[in-house]
C-alpha cells in the first residue's frame, strides 16, 4: 500500500475522508481515524466567519488535539484578503493542511460568488490561491478542491485547465477533483475518464480523485483505473466509517474483512455520540446524532424503526437508550451482509429477527 505527503504531512495510505458540511467535526473525524482513514478534512467553513469568529468558530478554532493529526481546514469565500486571513488563523490553530474549496455546488453559495462559482473566475480564483500561499505556504501545505468545471462547456474545460496549472505554479502542494460539474452537483455518474486527462496532465503532481466512492471497490477501482493517487471519501462514509477498514484491506491484497455486527455498531455510534457530547455539549450532540443515525441506521435491519428512534432523541439518556434497544449484543439479529456486486454492507431481511 502506498504513502502519499501533501507537501511536508506524509499520509500512511491515500484513503482521505472528505470535508463534509454539517458532518466532518470533531467527533465524525476521530471515527474515521480509528477506522483507517489516514487524513481527514474540517467541515467546510467562510472565511469571514473564521476571521470575524462568529458562530460555531470557537469550536473550530480551538487547538487541534494531539490524537486528531493530520487534519486539514477547509475553507470557502470570495475576497482573497479574507482567505489569506483565514488561512493564517486556521493555521496557528494546528491545523496541518488549508484547503481551498472552489467546488461546492449549493445554489446558495453560487449565488454569493464563493465555491464552484469560482470556477467560471479563474482570476479571482488565482489570486485567493496565491493570497493563502502568501500567508502560510511556507509553513503548511494549501490544496485546492476542484470540480471539473461549472458545466459540461469548452469555456469551463479552459477555465478548469487554467486553474489547476495556475494553482501549481504558485506552489499548491496538490488538488482534489471531483468528477461532475458543479451544475451537475450530484446528478448523474462522476466522470472519471476527466480524472485519468487532469492525472495524464499534472504528471507526478498530487491528484485526490473524488466522485461515486460509496464503498471499498470503488475507492481501489477509482485509483486504478484513473491513476489517482489517492481518494477522498465524502457522502459514502457518512454512517459507515468502515469504508476506511475495507481500503486498506483490499489495498493490501486481502479480503474485505467481515461486516461489522450489530453491537460493533453499537460500539461505534456509542464512541462518536459521546465525542460529540464532549465537544459540543449533550444538546447539540443531541440533535446532531439525529441525522448520522439516519445513515447509521442504513445498516441496521430494522432500519426504519432505529431511524425513528434517533430522530427522537433529545438527550444522552434517550440516546442510551436507543443503543440498548437495538443494539443489543445479546440479541439474536440477523447479520449484516456484503452486496456480491460491490461488496457494499447492507442488513438482512428484518423479518428473519427471532423475537
Amino acid at each position: 500500500m502506498n504513502s502519499i505527503k501533501i507537501g511536508q504531512v506524509e499520509l500512511n495510505n491515500p484513503f482521505v475522508q472528505a470535508a463534509l458540511s454539517g458532518y466532518s467535526d470533531q467527533a465524525m473525524r476521530l471515527v474515521a481515524r480509528k477506522h483507517g482513514a489516514s487524513f481527514t478534512l474540517n467541515e467546510v467553513v467562510l472565511d469571514k466567519s473564521v476571521v470575524q469568529k462568529g458562530k460555531g468558530q470557537k469550536k473550530i478554532l480551538r487547538n487541534v488535539e494531539p490524537d486528531h493529526h493530520p487534519v486539514g481546514g477547509q475553507l470557502m469565500g470570495s475576497e482573497p484578503e479574507e482567505f489569506a486571513r483565514a488561512a493564517r488563523m486556521l493555521a496557528d490553530a494546528g491545523y496541518d493542511v488549508i484547503d481551498i474549496n472552489f467546488g461546492c455546488p449549493v445554489k446558495k453559495v453560487l449565488g454569493r460568488c464563493r465555491g464552484g462559482f469560482l470556477l467560471s473566475q479563474p482570476d479571482l480564483a488565482l489570486r485567493i490561491v496565491e493570497s493563502v500561499i502568501e500567508a502560510v505556504g511556507q509553513e503548511k501545505p494549501v490544496t485546492v478542491k476542484l470540480r471539473k468545471g461549472m458545466d459540461d462547456s469548452a469555456e469551463s474545460e479552459k477555465n478548469f485547465f487554467t486553474i489547476l496549472d495556475g494553482a501549481f505554479e504558485l506552489g499548491a502542494a496538490g488538488v482534489t477533483v471531483h468528477g461532475r460539474s458543479v451544475q451537475q452537483r450530484y446528478v448523474g455518474p462522476s466522470d472519471w475518464r476527466f480524472l485519468i486527462r487532469v492525472k495524464k496532465h499534472v504528471g507526478k503532481k498530487l491528484v485526490l480523485g473524488s466522485g461515486d466512492l460509496f464503498n471499498a471497490r470503488a475507492c481501489i477501482n477509482m485509483m486504478e483505473q484513473t491513476g489517482v493517487d489517492g481518494v477522498t471519501v465524502a457522502r459514502g462514509a457518512i454512517g459507515n466509517p468502515w469504508i476506511f477498514s475495507d481500503c486498506l484491506a483490499l489495498a493490501s491484497g486481502k479480503p474485505l474483512p467481515p461486516p461489522p455486527s450489530i453491537a460493533q455498531q453499537g460500539e461505534t455510534i456509542t464512541e462518536h455520540f459521546n465525542e460529540s457530547v464532549r465537544q459540543h455539549g449533550e444538546r447539540l450532540a443531541s440533535k446532531l446524532m439525529r441525522k448520522l443515525g439516519i445513515k447509521y441506521s442504513e445498516l441496521h435491519p430494522c432500519s426504519r424503526q432505529v431511524r425513528d428512534a434517533f430522530v427522537a432523541i433529545c438527550t444522552v439518556t434517550e440516546f442510551q437508550q436507543v443503543i440498548k434497544e437495538w443494539y443489543d449484543p445479546d440479541k439474536d439479529w440477523p447479520p449484516v451482509i456484503r452486496s456480491e456486486k460491490h461488496g457494499n454492507l447492507i442488513p438482512a431481511d428484518s423479518k428473519s429477527i427471532k423475537k
